[in-house]
């Protein structure tokens, strides 16, 4: 799981150009959105296509999309129950 928490934290600072950070800047619980990371809805459409692109998850709910984009923890356990490569 740890792995897959710092490939997570890798594809989301390329997929969403945070060049100011590094994996290490991200903590495994940080909120995504909000006082956390900051992102926002359009960064939350990024992260669906890298789910689906990356690890073959198409997110069918958008509405879960809130639920999942938690932090990096919850993003992590979702995927390793979900993915598809």
């Amino acid at each position: 799981m740890d792995t897959l928490k710092q490939e997570l934290k890798e594809n989301i600072i390329e997929c969403l150009n945070l060049e100011e950070f590094t994996p290490a800047d991200i903590a495994d619980d940080d909120p995504l959105f909000g006082d956390g990371l900051g992102l926002d809805s359009i960064d939350a459409l990024e992260l669906i296509v890298m789910m689906d692109k990356e690890y073959g998850i198409k997110l069918v709910d958008p509405g879960k999309s809130k639920e999942i984009f938690q932090s990096v923890e919850v993003l992590a356990q979702y995927i390793a129950e979900h993915r598809k490569k």
